[in-house]
């Protein structure tokens, strides 16, 4: 069985994110998306926990129509230096051939180890962004279009617009 991760930091999981997934089940068996950052939450850049962005992970390529049996999600701390983050993760997560990612450091470090990695293609990048989806739950504009309806029932559900604006505006203070 060909297996590999997908890292990132998923604060919130977009429709992007979703489209990153599809490309790696179209290239491996099975897929580890790994939840990297995970000790962070109520954070400008990481407003939300861990378990929030595994759940709406699951709960968003549930809703996609994709099975569990192709994809296992976990988390990953962040270490103290790179080297140690690699090794972290190869304990951590179950043996995988190829690293998915469009992040340079990444693909570096992997590459440095000698595993293969593919660069995931961006799908609408301008428009899908979790940068992009923060920016709009602060300022209240329009933004349950750039996520799974799933992962926008879920934000409500743990007033993530409140708590966003909150922890933005302790940050103002």
């Amino acid at each position: 069985m060909n297996k590999g991760i997908l890292v990132g930091r998923f604060q919130p999981f977009h429709i992007g994110h979703q489209e990153a997934v599809k490309y790696a089940l179209e290239r491996v068996d099975q897929l580890v998306i790994v939840v990297g950052s995970s000790q962070k939450s109520h954070e400008p850049r990481n407003p939300f926990t861990a378990k929030e962005r595994i759940t709406m992970i699951r709960n968003a390529l549930e809703e996609a129509g994709i099975g569990n049996q192709r994809f296992i999600v976990t988390s990953v701390p962040d270490a103290t230096s790179h080297s140690i983050w690699i090794s972290d993760l190869e304990i951590l997560v179950p043996n995988f051939e190829v690293v998915f990612s469009n992040d340079p450091l990444t693909i570096r470090l992997f590459r440095n180890k000698g595993v293969r990695t593919d660069e995931v293609i961006l799908y609408k990048r301008d428009e899908y962004s979790a940068t992009e989806v923060r920016r709009r739950l602060i300022t209240r504009e329009k933004w349950e279009n750039l996520v799974p309806s799933s992962v926008a029932k879920l934000i409500k559900e743990v007033d993530g617009v409140e708590r966003l604006r909150s922890i933005q505006k302790s940050n103002q203070d």
